[in-house]
Parts: C-alpha cells; sequence; structure tokens
C-alpha cells in the first residue's frame, strides 16, 4: 500500500540554509537510485513522521517531486543524539519490481511456556536483513514462542518456510530468540514437578 508525501527540490546547501529549513519544521534528504536522477529535496518532519509511523519504515511512498509521482522507500535517516529529531533522510527510487536489502524488525508472539517455570526470553536478533521485492517487504517478522520451554531456541531455519517470499540473509543456526534457565537446573525441575502434581486429571 503506497502512501503520499510531497518533496520541495533543494538548490542551495550552505550549512546556513540547511540549519534554518530544520529551524522552519523540514528534513532535509536526497533521494537517488533505480537509474533516476539523484535529487536533494526537502520535506515537512511532521508529515513524514505521520507516515512512518503509521506505515512503516519499509514503506512504498508516492513521492511528489516537482509535481511528478516518483515510488520511494526509506533507506536511512540521520538522528541528532541529544534531541532524538530527524536530522537527514535517504530515499531510494523503486518499482514494483525492484529487489532491494533492507532490516525488518521481530516482534516475539506469545508467552513462552519455559517463563512460567523459571526462565528468561532473550530476544537475541532484533531485527533481521533481507532482501525483498520492495511490494513484498513485511512490517515486521512474527515469532510466536508460545511453545518454548526452557533451553528451548528459534533458529532463523525454523522461520524460512513462514517468509518464502523473501530472502534472509542470515546463516540458518543463528537464533533468533531463546529461554534461558535463570535458577539452578534442580530450582527448575521442582517447580515443573510442583505444575505437573497442581494440574487437574
Amino acid at each position: 500500500m503506497s502512501t503520499a508525501l510531497v518533496a520541495e527540490v533543494r538548490k542551495d546547501f550552505k550549512r546556513s540554509v540547511v540549519s534554518q529549513l530544520r529551524k522552519n519544521g523540514y528534513v532535509p534528504a536526497v533521494a537517488y537510485g533505480n537509474k533516476e536522477e539523484t535529487t536533494a529535496i526537502s520535506l515537512k518532519k511532521g508529515e513524514l513522521l505521520k507516515v512512518l509511523r503509521k506505515h512503516g519504515r519499509n514503506a512504498v511512498i508516492d513521492m511528489i517531486i516537482d509535481g511528478e509521482v516518483k515510488k520511494v522507500i526509506l533507506g536511512d535517516y540521520q538522528v541528532d543524539r541529544l534531541t532524538q529529531d530527524v536530522i537527514h533522510a535517504d530515499f531510494l527510487f523503486v518499482d514494483q519490481k525492484s529487489e532491494i536489502d533492507t532490516n525488518v524488525p521481530v516482534v516475539v508472539e506469545g508467552v513462552a511456556k519455559g517463563t512460567k517455570l523459571g526462565g528468561t526470553l532473550q530476544l537475541v536478533l532484533h531485527d533481521l536483513d533481507i532482501t525483498a521485492r520492495v511490494t513484498e517487504i513485511p512490517e515486521k517478522i512474527t515469532v510466536d514462542v508460545t511453545n518454548l520451554a526452557v533451553g528451548d531456541t528459534v533458529k532463523v531455519a525454523d522461520i524460512r518456510d513462514d517468509y518464502q517470499s523473501i530472502k534472509i540473509n542470515h546463516e540458518d543456526d543463528e537464533t533468533i530468540v531463546s529461554v534461558v534457565s535463570t535458577g539452578s537446573e534442580e530450582e527448575v525441575e521442582n517447580v515443573e514437578e510442583k505444575e505437573t502434581v497442581e494440574q487437574p486429571v
């Protein structure tokens, strides 16, 4: 699903001009790639953030540049360390067949049964590096941890079949999420025995 964003072409690149843009609520940016001419632009910060919050950083955006609609996707952005404001953004020109490399966040779904026995859920990979057509990039990669016991893991190989339309650029044996013991084996066994005894027949 595409969403629209209006960009203004930048002609003056003096530091003072760029600073004034930011003071006026604009984000300096550049759009390039896909055999298009590299174009310096600026965007209203409020509109940019609204689009990213609603559609995610991998959304295909209909960007209006000099009255012409171009499809772009956010490539990268810089944030001010103190204010956390977006101070610069890179956009990539794309088409429906464009294939790009990007990162997609991992979202855990469910409550691991191992955490009820004293284990701790550890998310090892917070996002995954993937290659995909721009129209097939997922907003997130969901990992169901409901059946994970203490010592269990979900590796990259375990989710490949669920995301066959994209290429996950990680080794099969890389751990995405695991449930680790925070106590001794004896403590975990005692909790397991207690749960078994208390369960109704």
